[in-house]
């Protein structure tokens, strides 16, 4: 990469797939021209190999043009139109004219992005893949408007970015000048910027590598606890740690706890030295809630009167902690306790309700939108409780919600913390649901 290439932002896709991928805060200064080099595919369907994906700026539908020259394998080249609503990037899916499993390399150039004129794109893709209809195309676009770019919007034709759809932006600087915001460290799924902080997002298990010594705030949410099955509770969500002003001047191994099985703990996640987001506890079954990060809510259990849940385990050594006990158990008709999340306790089961999962911890809304985590600013709900009848809602933030003898528990989000739903009867719904698995994300000055 050229020495006046500076990474902006990276965006992993997680394993639930996206469907759209959106960077947002581009620098304004510094930079002249941008760049996106991706490797995608998507799960949609087609009738040739391929799609049209759409770019657009600025959130705008509006005001574009342009025409790609594609090459195919077993067709001569043919010329195609852009829309007026976007322009145009091709990238093959998953349909059987295609190798699967293979991703298609694309990139684009963006030249004087905040200039007054009217925004040009050129782009090129190859798509890596063994079948007779590969491809390889040029396209031209222009956006007939003369604000400044701020932020850019990239959408499958149907269906979603798979999972491991990797997309980099670069900023280019002029030859002989320093860019203005650069990051400081390398590692995690997604490095963003809001103008003010580089923030690294890691939802899997890696290394944060610093160029120098850094003042870092750091947030680690750990993997929530499985539901329990038998008129059971939720599980508790993972721990949330949260410490600020951290000295990084070396490589820290990062540790992204794993979401609990069906009645399992979630695990621990850890950033360096510092003290783990504790496992979110696995809701009761016919037992006590077990102790986590949140506790697992306690079972219902028809004839022993109420169930504890498990209490909270999660430490605020040398940062705050976050975690909630799970709610009670009832014995009336087997209502499950709701498990416990980092905002609150899970609900108890009462009269012919399960317990609803304990609320998630919204206090690090701008980080999460800002690298496109939690769900609306929210992370570590608790699952939702298991009844013969009225189950549990997850807490907000991922938590799982709870099932009854016809409708299957819902697994914790990834990447959330959030516990698993609590089932009544696992014969009679395929089980419990699952833990969602941690994150981390590390926050530092530009």
């Amino acid at each position: 990469m050229p020495a006046n290439y500076t990474l902006i932002e990276k965006i992993t896709v997680g394993a639930a797939g996206a469907s759209s991928v959106t960077f947002t805060g581009i620098p304004q200064t510094g930079y002249t021209d941008l760049v996106v080099k991706m490797s995608v595919r998507s799960d949609g369907a087609s009738a040739n190999g391929w799609q049209n994906g759409a770019l657009t700026f600025n959130g705008s539908s509006t005001g574009y043009s342009g025409k790609a020259l594609l090459g195919r394998g077993d067709l001569s080249a043919v010329s195609i139109d852009n829309g007026t609503t976007s322009i145009d990037f091709a990238f093959y899916t998953s349909d059987s004219g295609t190798t699967a499993n293979t991703f298609a390399s694309n990139e684009f150039y963006v030249p004087n992005y905040t200039s007054s004129n009217y925004k040009s794109v050129s782009s090129d893709i190859a798509e890596e893949t063994n079948a007779a209809r590969a491809i390889l195309g040029f396209n031209a676009g222009l956006w007939s408007n003369t604000a400044a770019i701020t932020s850019m919007t990239l959408t499958p034709t149907s269906g979603n970015f798979v999972a491991n759809s990797t997309f980099y932006l670069y900023g280019v600087a002029k030859l002989g000048t320093t860019p203005a915001i650069v990051p400081y460290a390398t590692g995690g799924d997604t490095i963003m910027t809001d103008g003010t902080y580089w923030y690294h997002a890691f939802r899997s298990s890696g290394t944060f590598t610093p160029a120098k010594g850094l003042s870092c705030d750091v947030l680690v949410v750990a993997g929530g606890g499985g539901g329990g099955n038998s008129s059971a509770g939720g599980g508790g969500a993972g721990g949330v740690f949260y410490a600020t002003n951290q000295t990084v001047a070396t490589a820290q191994t990062v540790t992204v706890g794993g979401g609990g099985g069906r009645a399992a703990n979630g695990s621990n996640s850890t950033f360096g030295s510092l003290t783990a987001g504790v496992g979110g506890g696995r809701g009761g079954q016919s037992s006590t809630g077990f102790a986590g990060g949140s506790g697992g809510g306690g079972a219902g259990y028809v004839g022993t009167g109420t169930i504890a849940g498990g209490a909270s385990t999660q430490t605020g050594t040398g940062g705050t902690g976050y975690g909630n006990a799970g709610g009670l158990g009832a014995d009336t008709d087997g209502r499950g306790g709701g498990g416990g999340g980092a905002g609150a306790v899970g609900s108890n089961g009462s009269g012919n309700n399960a317990g609803a999962g304990g609320a998630g911890n919204n206090t690090w809304s701008t980080w999460l939108n800002t690298t496109g985590t939690g769900i609306s600013g929210f992370i570590a709900g608790g699952g939702g409780g298991g009844a013969v009848t009225n189950y549990g809602a997850g807490g907000s933030g991922g938590g799982g919600q709870g099932g009854n003898r016809s409708q299957i528990p819902t697994n914790g989000v990834a990447n959330t913390g959030g516990g698993g739903g609590g089932v009544s009867d696992a014969g009679n719904n395929g089980g419990q649901g699952l833990g969602g698995s941690g994150l981390i994300v590390v926050r530092y000055a530009v």
